[in-house]
């Protein structure tokens, strides 16, 4: 069945307290409006950062209840398609991203988006690639806030969770509590000016709930490559979990040794940044497919 979720119905923050938005059956296709990671309050360049309402940053729309998902089950999202409006927003400023340190204020700038291209400015124009900032589920207990990611996904800012990628999380209460947003037009790994091309749009997905797999943080798998993902306050330990993880999984499926697994990752896998901008750092490591095919690693 196919559903459609528009985008008043939105959350700040992660959590199991919130009224859901829409029920939805194991296997269920929706159809997700969402706003960009402004919540649309930069139209114009002469809408400036400072005179927005900070408290409406990161809005997921959501949250989506799924029947059969229960604590310790895996849900699988598939990224069916990902639409994004005709313009975007990109931002920086004094204190944000890598290079705030070297800025005085805040800036931003609207970009128009034609014929599957940012112009960014005069001189070049940019494929569009898009992908989700904002996904994941409720945690066990509290409250997340959207802008930051962990084990229950959020803000990961992870370009791999594009169009035709399947996002697996673990689930932590019943009917897992599916939310999504801040969609980008497209966006570089590390996000190192602390935004994308942000944009509103909209996304479809399946949802599955997955009963053989054990994850304590989450993984995508693209047409190419499937990765950890894991956040900390340091990359250093962001990506020691993330290898730990996918070390984990092998070890679920696999005979190897743990000198095998360390000398096969070591040649076949790479490290790679997803976002340094945001409360957490997010990396992941990540494995062609056919390494894991080859191990019979199917879930």
């Amino acid at each position: 069945m196919i559903h459609k979720l528009s985008k008043e119905n939105h959350i700040f923050s992660f959590s199991k307290d919130y009224k859901t938005a829409l029920f939805v059956k194991d296997g269920d296709e929706i159809e997700i409006e969402t706003l960009d990671c402004f919540s649309n309050q930069i139209q114009t360049n002469e809408d400036k950062l400072e005179q927005m309402d900070w408290n409406k940053v990161n809005p997921a729309t959501g949250p989506i209840y799924v029947e059969g998902a229960k604590e310790g089950d895996v849900l699988e999202v598939t990224i069916k398609n990902i639409e994004i409006a005709d313009k975007g927003v990109v931002a920086t400023g004094k204190d944000l991203g890598v290079l705030g340190d070297l800025m005085d204020g805040l800036y931003s700038r609207v970009v128009n988006i034609k014929d599957g291209k940012i112009i960014f400015d005069e001189k070049i124009s940019i494929p569009i690639k898009p992908m989700i900032g904002v996904i994941g589920v409720s945690p066990r207990e509290g409250n997340i806030n959207c802008g930051t990611p962990g084990s229950h996904g959020g803000n990961m800012d992870t370009s791999l969770i594009g169009e035709g990628s399947k996002l697996y999380l673990p689930v932590f209460v019943e009917g897992a509590l599916l939310a999504l947003g801040d969609l980008h037009a497209v966006m570089g790994d590390g996000e190192v000016g602390v935004s994308g091309v942000e944009a509103a749009g909209s996304v479809t997905v399946e949802v599955r709930v997955v009963k053989n797999l054990k994850l304590v943080n989450p993984l995508v798998k693209t047409p190419e490559v499937t990765a950890t993902i894991a956040s900390d306050e340091s990359l250093d330990k962001a990506v020691k979990i993330a290898v730990h993880d996918m070390a984990n999984l092998f070890q679920s499926f696999t005979k190897l040794s743990i000198e095998e697994i360390a000398t096969l990752f070591s040649i076949a896998g790479n490290v790679q940044i997803s976002q340094v901008v945001d409360p957490l750092k997010t990396a992941r490591f990540s494995l062609p497919n056919w390494v894991l095919d080859s191990y019979n690693i199917v879930f």
